[in-house]
């Protein structure tokens, strides 16, 4: 996991966050994994030469269908590299499999996490497939499985990436606690970028779900709180910075903080003109 990715707020999850499938990293059919990990060789299932038979085996009843136009050549080429030491045949059907969660995390994620664990069923030892089911099960509300998926992937890969997602895991679980935690730890402090704000969004929302509104307001308070930045990461923050103010009953300020979320929303990925409407009454803003 590339560790400048951020990622998306899960719209139907409340303050929850979701995967960005972008970012400075660049994109890999969909999944983006870590930098100092992209050389090193994942273990897969069965290698390529002599690979067991468990490789070679037809598709599983239980796997969701593959459209004929999905092909092994769609996912990205350093993610192909990660699956060339399971059979030819395995390794291209895991590929599709890949290709068609990453097509519809967003539109259909209960489809997308049944195409992540067929991969997974068939490539289980390789991180990036781990990492795609963990996201996908996010994306699910599957939040256990979430969880496990990512601490797995992470034990085989290195790196901190996601770790937003995994403390948004432990919200999801109603352990706020544990997901203030993560956001205390060195790996935490090490984290730069979207990847820290993301972090500190979901350590306020944490702290929002014990009642801790004034905490939530500082944990958000940093540089990056500037109203002439743009873009769904500023979006992101400034919506939260203004939700944390309202609930702390500071509403002019979260106010102005929703009409600096809605001028930074250039994609409109949050409500926040609606929300600054509601608290002027629908008056003219």
């Amino acid at each position: 996991m590339n560790e400048g990715t951020g990622f998306k707020r899960r719209d139907d999850a409340g303050q929850r966050s979701g995967f960005n499938r972008g970012g400075d990293s660049g994109q890999r059919g969909g999944w983006t994994r870590g930098d100092e990990a992209q050389d090193r060789r994942r273990g897969g299932e069965g290698a390529r030469a002599g690979g067991g038979s468990a490789d070679r085996r037809a598709a599983r009843p239980e796997e969701p269908d593959l459209p004929d136009e999905v092909q092994a050549a769609d996912l990205e080429t350093e993610v192909r590299r990660d699956l060339l030491s399971l059979d030819k045949s395995n390794a291209e059907t895991v590929a599709r499999h890949l290709v068609m969660a990453a097509r519809l995390i967003d539109d259909d994620p209960r489809l997308a996490l049944a195409h992540a664990r067929a991969a997974r069923q068939r490539a289980g030892r390789i991180a990036v497939v781990r990492e795609t089911a963990g996201v996908t099960a996010y994306h699910a509300g599957e939040w256990a499985e979430a969880l496990s998926e990512l601490r797995t992937a992470r034990r085989m890969s290195g790196g901190s990436g996601l770790l937003a997602v995994m403390a948004d895991c432990e919200r999801g679980l109603g352990r706020p606690e544990r997901a203030i935690e993560l956001g205390r730890g060195d790996e935490a402090r090490a984290l730069r970028g979207d990847e820290a704000t993301e972090l500190r969004i979901v350590v306020a929302g944490a702290r929002m779900d014990l009642g801790q509104y004034d905490q939530a307001v500082v944990t958000l308070q940093t540089s990056e709180l500037d109203p002439s930045r743009t873009g769904s990461a500023a979006a992101r923050l400034f919506y939260a910075y203004a939700d944390a103010l309202v609930a702390a009953g500071r509403t002019a300020e979260g106010l102005t903080w929703f009409l600096n979320a809605a001028s930074a929303d250039l994609d409109g990925e949050t409500d926040a003109e609606e929300r600054a409407e509601e608290l002027t009454g629908g008056t003219d803003l």
